[in-house]
């Protein structure tokens, strides 16, 4: 069942954590904004959602650096309950999909519950002083390709952070699978 998340909580101020990523190596999150910004993109490995756009998550990704603004993927969902999800199936994806940014694993889901993330793919778009300006789509055609041209929603608001500091006021929010949470037991 689609999830999506509220809209941006422009100004909240982002957590930093230390997470394990797929290349073996531990992660502070903050360590990988640039100087104008960050986005935390919540994801997971099995998630149609997450599937069918990640050749456009990792081109976003790669595109961004060039306005000075760092990306992580995180993926929280309970591998336990989705063995799709599991750390392995995580290098391998990243593998895969060929990430260009570290994909971390927050097995305890409480950088997940931190940030109030609800779907994946989940996006937090972060200004150079860290607080949130973007909480939105990566772009309309979802679970589509999409058609020549198409707008990048995620890629310009970051642009705009970038050179402004601030966020559009208009944003679409993502959709996507929920976060996989683990029994509360």
């Amino acid at each position: 069942m689609a999830a999506i998340p509220p809209v941006c909580d422009f100004g909240w101020q982002a957590i930093d954590a230390v997470l394990p990523g797929v290349d073996g190596k531990s992660h502070s999150i903050f360590s990988h904004a640039g100087p104008n910004g960050l986005v935390v993109a919540f994801i997971c490995n099995h998630c149609p959602y997450v599937k069918a756009v990640i050749s456009r998550i990792v081109r976003d990704a790669n595109d961004l650096k060039a306005q000075g603004i760092g990306f992580v993927a995180i993926n929280a969902n309970d591998a336990d309950a989705y063995p799709d999800d599991s750390f392995d199936n995580m290098k391998l994806f990243a593998r895969t999909n060929g990430f260009t940014f570290p994909y971390l694993h927050d097995e305890r889901q409480t950088v997940a519950r931190a940030y109030g993330a609800v779907c994946t793919p989940d996006f937090f778009g972060l200004n150079s002083e860290l607080t949130l300006q973007y909480r939105g789509r990566l772009d309309a055609a979802r679970r589509d390709a999409g058609p020549p041209g198409l707008r990048r929603d995620l890629f310009e608001a970051m642009k705009q952070i970038a050179r402004t500091g601030d966020g559009p006021l208009d944003q679409i929010a993502s959709i996507g699978c929920s976060i996989k949470w683990k029994d509360a037991a």
